[in-house]
C-alpha cells in the first residue's frame, strides 16, 4: 500500500510539478471552505424538500386543534423568554400590577410593555414576528397608529433604559409606563 502510494505521488509530481500540485490543493481547500461557509445557498433544492416532507408528516400526527388554556390572572408568573406569550393583555397588566406591588419594578415595566404590544397585536395594529425588537414593534405600530408614537417611543425608551441600560427601575418608571399604556389604548 505504501509503495503504491509513493509511486502515485512520484508520477503526479513528475507530470504536474510540486508547486502546481501544492497550489491546486490550496485552491481546492479554499473553494471547500467558501462552500462550507455559504452552505445554505449552494444546497440543492431537493434536500430541503425531503426535510419538509418529514416535517409535514410529523405535524400531521399532532392534533391540530387544542383547547385554549385557561389562565388564572392571579397566579400568572412572568415569563423569562424573549418571545411574547400568547396571553391576553389583561393578564400582563394584572401581573404588572402584582409585580409593582411587590416592588419588582423592572419586571413590572416589562410586563406593561408586553401588555401594550399584545393590545396592539390584538387590534391588528402590528404583526409581532419572532425576533422583533421592541423598537421595531414600536416603529411598525407608529406607522399604523401615528397618534400612539410619542407614547410608544416613551415606553420603549423606559424599557430599553432599564433592561439594556442597566438603570435601576423605580416606582416613577412604573407610573410612566401606566400612563403610556393608557395613551396607547386610547
Amino acid at each position: 500500500m505504501t509503495r503504491g502510494w509513493a509511486e502515485f505521488l512520484e508520477r503526479l509530481s513528475a507530470a504536474v510539478g510540486l508547486p502546481l500540485l501544492v497550489f491546486l490543493l490550496l485552491l481546492l481547500s479554499v473553494v471547500g471552505g467558501v462552500l462550507y461557509y455559504f452552505f445554505p445557498r449552494w444546497v440543492p433544492k431537493r434536500f430541503p424538500r425531503l426535510r419538509l416532507r418529514k416535517r409535514k408528516k410529523r405535524d400531521a400526527e399532532e392534533p391540530k386543534t387544542a383547547a385554549p388554556e385557561e389562565v388564572d390572572i392571579e397566579t400568572a408568573e412572568p415569563s423569562s423568554g424573549d418571545t411574547l406569550p400568547d396571553l391576553p393583555a389583561k393578564v400582563f397588566l394584572s401581573l404588572a400590577d402584582r409585580l409593582a406591588a411587590e416592588g419588582r419594578y423592572a419586571e413590572a415595566v416589562r410586563e406593561r410593555l408586553r401588555a401594550i404590544v399584545r393590545g396592539l397585536a390584538d387590534r391588528r395594529a402590528v404583526e409581532v414576528l419572532p425576533g422583533m425588537t421592541v423598537t421595531e414593534v414600536a416603529h411598525a405600530a407608529s406607522a399604523v397608529v401615528p397618534a400612539a408614537e410619542p407614547a410608544l417611543r416613551g415606553a420603549t425608551g423606559i424599557f430599553s433604559d432599564i433592561w439594556y441600560g442597566q438603570i435601576p427601575a423605580t416606582e416613577e418608571h412604573d407610573t410612566l409606563m401606566r400612563r403610556y399604556a393608557a395613551e396607547v389604548d386610547a
